[in-house]
């Protein structure tokens, strides 16, 4: 499914050809994210993603970048997250070249001219402001902090509005001094593309350097902040996130908590979906995901609700996470939602933008790279027995978090249903 090289003081390079595959997708990971960011730096990761945008030395404008790229039909993007920065690029597969050229302009060559630095202060505040103004987002950000402290694990990756404002412009240059080495980079490609063809791009657009990558700091035990972190707004809908402490990225029970996950709130058979919303109407967005870190990790529900019925929908996901503690998913079930995790891997696994994605997040985060067989044959041999046991350790009343957003005469005495049924 794959082929890796890892270039002398380069990136490492995987690649997974797609025979007649029209497009071919790239996805670099450098391995720099808000994880690494200390209290005064916060932001500067999600900056420094922002800035090589405005300008490369091959590419000197924002304009000239977007045409190179948009110029032949291709798309292309970029995100920050605690441990990584992934850019992407997606073009049809006879701009192969010309694609790595511009990731490896964007990561490498970057101008950084302080003109620019100055005026994206602007933007990203309001970014910021977006998200505050955003129930939903609003109530992630506090559950991230109930759940994992104001820690760098906690902190809002794109940094407070004081923060980007004093940020110095020599914050950002040393992060990219230091964090954007090619070494410290793997870029992934997708597409009816040989290996060989792809490392050779890679290497000619990325050269070679080493730096040094600084670690970062273990995770806290968790949950680590308060129990019930509540947001005071005048909304028409009220935002809910409840959630407890789950596993790292590679913990040996991986598979089955993501069968779990399945069971409990992905997708749209998903227990969550048919109780909550479709049997007794209390919201309407509901269902579950999962948040994984080296060194840990969450489950998480989320839900819109009318805020009059705030407790009755807590109350009612309390329940669903009791039944998958006390009581063994059902064997038509369980397989329901194997098919349905299994199928749509496969399906993602046809498109070069998620098979890049695939391949290239486990080769940058993961302990190994699973081919699609192994994670077929890893779903399939998750069993009932399981993933009650895991329930089990996971649903605990002391490791529950919540976070709600809505106004305030909905959230008195709504910390005191945060329990799980007997």
């Amino acid at each position: 499914m794959f082929e890796r090289t890892a270039l002398p003081e380069g990136p490492r390079v995987i690649s997974a050809r797609l025979p007649g595959a029209r497009s071919v997708s790239l996805a670099a990971y450098v391995l720099a994210g808000s994880r690494l960011e200390s209290a005064e730096e916060a932001g500067v990761a999600h900056f420094m993603e922002h800035i090589t945008f405005k300008g490369t030395r091959a590419y000197p404008t924002t304009r000239a970048l977007s045409e190179a790229i948009e110029g032949v039909g291709g798309s292309f993007n970029a995100a920050t997250d605690r441990e990584s920065t992934v850019y992407w690029v997606r073009v049809p597969g006879r701009e192969a070249r010309r694609a790595v050229d511009v990731l490896g302009e964007l990561i490498v060559r970057p101008n950084l001219h302080s003109a620019e630095i100055d005026g994206e202060r602007t933007v990203i505040v309001e970014e910021i402001r977006s998200y505050q103004d955003d129930p939903s987002e609003y109530a992630q950000t506090l559950f991230q902090t109930a759940m994992f402290g104001d820690g760098p694990l906690g902190r809002e990756i794109c940094g407070d509005e004081a923060g980007i404002h004093a940020l110095p412009e020599a914050t950002i240059r040393d992060f990219w001094q230091t964090m954007y080495r090619p070494a410290n980079t793997v870029v992934a490609v997708a597409g009816d593309i040989a290996h060989d063809e792809a490392v050779d791009l890679v290497a000619a657009a990325f050269g070679s350097g080493n730096g040094t990558i600084p670690t970062f700091a273990p995770a806290p035990e968790l949950p680590a902040g308060e129990r019930v972190r509540l947001g005071r707004r005048a909304t028409s809908q009220a935002q809910l996130v409840v959630g407890v402490p789950a596993l790292r990225r590679d913990h040996p029970d991986a598979w089955t908590l993501a069968l779990l996950n399945a069971v409990l709130g992905d997708g749209m058979s998903s227990r969550l979906f048919l109780s909550v919303r479709e049997e007794r109407g209390l919201a309407y967005d509901i269902g579950s995901g999962l948040v994984d870190y080296a060194d840990a990790g969450a489950l998480e529900v989320s839900a819109g609700v009318d805020p009059a019925g705030l407790r009755d929908a807590l109350e009612a996901i309390m329940a669903e996470l009791a039944r998958l503690r006390d009581e063994p998913v059902p064997a038509a079930e369980l397989d329901k939602a194997r098919r349905y995790l299994s199928g749509g891997l496969e399906l993602r696994m046809d498109e070069t933008r998620h098979l890049a994605s695939w391949i290239g997040g486990q080769e940058a985060l993961h302990d190994r790279v699973l081919t699609l067989e192994e994670a077929l044959a890893a779903i399939d041999a998750v069993d009932a027995d399981g993933i009650a046991r895991l329930a089990g350790e996971l649903f605990v009343d002391d490791r529950l978090r919540m976070a709600v957003v809505a106004p305030a005469r909905y959230l008195r005495g709504l910390d005191r249903h945060l329990r799980l049924p007997a």
